[in-house]
């Protein structure tokens, strides 16, 4: 059970507090980390390497003296290499989590990846499982990406097509997923979860099937009168949190191509009660709420209907 939304570049932010609330689902997945190389045996004319015994860089092992085998000398370079590249890829790891936590909707867990990156693809680029290779947009894009976590299905929102996304056809079954930028964060999407019984709806491990994104921006200068909300914070002291309604605009985006095909509308984000979960500014001590969730799924089945 998680009670904050993640912080910054996968590190606690001593910014961000929270109060502990209903229970939100999804777990965040593993990081990906460096695995060593099994040793690399090199046996010489016949003659297998010793146990533990490899030849250095560009040095061969010694031939064997009178029959019986000489090991060659030991060097501990590759090893220093290896455990080097390994901790790069461990530190890689480590920053690229940690912002998917806020991506958990029904039975799916966060994508440890940040909401706008993504790997440039090349002209081998695979075609998506649902298009074929005709269908994949040429990489003369420099802004075209491709996604390896749900999370980076939100690089739409900030212009970048999907290169393997699914393909996007009017009038035809589509997922889709939505996300959502905030006042004091504007650069930074999250996911928005729908209900799993909208046939629009894709678990976050089965994105490259989705064709729409929807795009929650929000509107500036939208932001209402504050309501105070009173919260017991983790040293058992009351604090006062101001908690900010505002509205957002919804554009809907082919995956694919990053080409707008519709407009969803205005969607309030209502701050007329407090609620029991709340993550907040500890410097400011302002908390914005979230578009409704209820309006966001009546503009996508007005769309894909």
């Amino acid at each position: 059970m998680t009670n904050s939304y993640p912080p910054y570049g996968g590190q606690p932010d001593p910014n961000y507090g929270a109060q502990p609330g209903p229970n939100y689902g999804g777990q965040p997945d593993p990081n990906y980390g460096a695995q060593q190389p099994g040793p690399n045996v090199n046996p010489q004319w016949g003659q297998p390497a010793q146990p533990g015994a490899y030849p250095g860089y560009g040095q061969p092992g010694q031939p064997p003296q009178f029959g019986a085998p000489v090991p060659p000398p030991k060097s501990n370079k590759g090893l220093i290499i290896g455990l080097s590249a390994g901790a790069a890829v461990v530190l890689l790891a480590l920053c690229g989590g940690g912002v998917g936590l806020v991506l958990a909707a029904g039975d799916d867990k966060p994508d440890p990846v940040a909401s706008s990156s993504g790997n440039p693809a090349g002209p081998t680029a695979e075609p998506s499982a649902g298009g074929s290779e005709s269908e994949t947009p040429e990489p003369s894009n420099n802004n075209a990406v491709t996604a390896r976590y749900s999370s980076d299905m939100s690089s739409v929102c900030d212009g970048s097509p999907i290169l393997n996304a699914a393909p996007y056809t009017a009038g035809s079954p589509a997922k889709a997923y939505t996300f959502a930028n905030s006042p004091d964060r504007p650069s930074y999407w999250s996911s928005k979860s729908v209900s799993s019984a909208k046939p629009y709806y894709s678990k976050s491990a089965d994105f490259e099937s989705v064709s729409v994104v929807g795009c929650l921006k929000v509107v500036e200068g939208s932001e209402g009168a504050p309501k105070k909300c009173d919260y017991k914070n983790s040293d058992g002291k009351i604090v006062t949190v101001s908690y900010i309604s505002s509205r957002y605009e919804l554009t809907f985006y082919a995956a694919k191509t990053g080409e707008k095909i519709g407009d969803g509308g205005t969607v309030n984000a209502p701050a007329n009660r407090c609620p029991s979960f709340i993550s907040y500014n500890k410097l400011t001590m302002k908390s914005y709420a979230s578009p409704d969730s209820g309006t966001i799924e009546a503009a996508l089945d007005k769309f894909l209907s």
